[in-house]
């Protein structure tokens, strides 16, 4: 093959699934922090969509890759099936042998599974992939099983990733109460064109480039026409165009290659790619303040594994509270008369202690100020704040130490 002579130590444009390559571009940074949401959040369910070959395979990999040892997961991939087979899978992926069992015992051992992992403190995930292939009938089990819950939660926390279909689904008036148990949904819509060249960029750099220009500056445009800037499509192009450069003997992929990849498979033009999807808004979000400015992120405010309230965040002060002068209130005897702020910068969000009585922790350390990152769940008296950043992508957890201040003892 080509890795010696493009000095690559692996295949940098396989189309199996890897974790290793994952490009987060803004979308998928977002469409993974949902999927991440569904550990804090017990109420409800997320549902990603996306094109086919935009990465929503590739997501879910990574995001079980990083899953915390406490979670049971059940992952489902074939989904054309009947309602008994699919919950004897689900079964099935728990470690049981249930293909003897009639629905009914299906359903009573699978709920004393759950209730019998909550009790154990293990959280039960449940991830269906290509569900837009799932019968009516299948998600009508689906929404069943997303109302298993104990005194204080659900029991089980599920995942939908589909293509387009599968909203279409949602949103049909035969499955009303299921769509009302959805509490995200995201369309995961292909790369643009300055993503396309840092996602091969990326993914040649893991491959071991070590910063080389392995594609030509005039080659990106030209993949970017004839790919819509689908992953899928990028990295069939890709790799045929190291292939023809190989045959070539040359250690730089150029136009000429990327035309004769092109010839070789038979591709035109692309035509479709673009996402005009307006998904709705959820009901509980409230209006976003300080006029025209730009949405830097959002928080999503929970209390018991339900989400309470979704709220934009614009450059400014946002301070939260137990009285109703605070920009947001939270009505807790655990909750300070003005507990904490989070100060948005377009570059930066910060949220910090205002000398409450119960303070704020991440990660079970309590914290005076602390540098938000996408995907972060900070713990507010007996409610959880999760932040989701609307910016660029950026490496999450790597909040500089100097940047939070961490108290040792509450």
């Amino acid at each position: 093959m080509y890795l010696e002579l493009f000095k690559l130590h692996e295949l940098p444009f396989r189309l199996s699934p890897d974790p290793q390559f994952l490009y987060l571009s803004k979308q998928h940074a977002r469409a993974k922090a949902y999927m991440e949401s569904t550990i804090w959040f017990t109420d409800g369910f997320v549902v990603i969509t996306g094109e086919i070959g935009a990465g929503k395979t590739t997501l879910i990999e990574t995001f079980l890759r990083e899953l915390q040892t406490d979670a049971v997961v059940a992952q489902i991939n074939q989904t054309q099936l009947s309602p008994t087979a699919f919950l004897q899978t689900v079964l099935v992926q728990f470690g049981f042998s249930p293909f003897q069992m009639k629905k009914p015992e299906v359903l009573a051992t699978l709920n004393q599974f759950l209730v019998e992992q909550h009790i154990a403190g293990r959280k039960v995930l449940l991830i269906v992939d290509e569900a837009q292939n799932l019968t009516h009938r299948v998600l009508e089990e689906v929404r069943m099983l997303s109302g298993i819950e104990t005194t204080k939660e659900k029991a089980l926390r599920i995942i939908l990733a589909g293509q387009p279909e599968l909203n279409e689904k949602l949103n049909s008036p035969e499955l009303v109460q299921l769509a009302q148990r959805v509490r995200l949904r995201f369309h995961l819509s292909v790369l643009s064109r300055t993503d396309t060249t840092s996602y091969i960029d990326h993914r040649l750099e893991v491959a071991g480039s070590q910063g080389r220009r392995i594609f030509a500056e005039d080659t990106y445009p030209v993949i970017f026409k004839y790919t819509g800037g689908t992953p899928r499509l990028i990295n069939t192009l890709c790799d045929t165009s190291l292939m023809a450069a190989f045959g070539r003997d040359e250690d730089t992929v150029s136009l000429v290659d990327i035309e004769a990849a092109i010839k070789e498979l038979q591709w035109g033009e692309f035509a479709g790619g673009t996402n005009t999807m307006q998904i709705p808004q959820m009901e509980h979000t409230l209006p976003a303040t300080g006029g025209s400015s730009p949405t830097v992120g959002r928080i999503l405010l929970a209390s018991e594994g339900k989400t309470v309230v979704e709220r934009e965040l614009r450059p400014g002060r946002l301070v939260i509270g137990r009285t109703a002068d605070n920009d947001l209130q939270i009505d807790s005897k655990f909750i300070s008369r003005h507990h904490c702020q989070i100060v948005t910068q377009t570059d930066s969000c910060v949220i910090e202690d205002l000398n409450s009585t119960n303070g704020i922790y991440v990660q079970s350390k309590r914290v005076r100020r602390y540098n938000l990152n996408d995907g972060d769940v900070v713990q507010v008296g007996q409610h959880e704040i999760m932040y989701i950043d609307e910016r660029a992508p950026h490496m999450r957890g790597g909040t500089d130490v100097a940047e939070t201040e961490v108290i040792d003892k509450p």
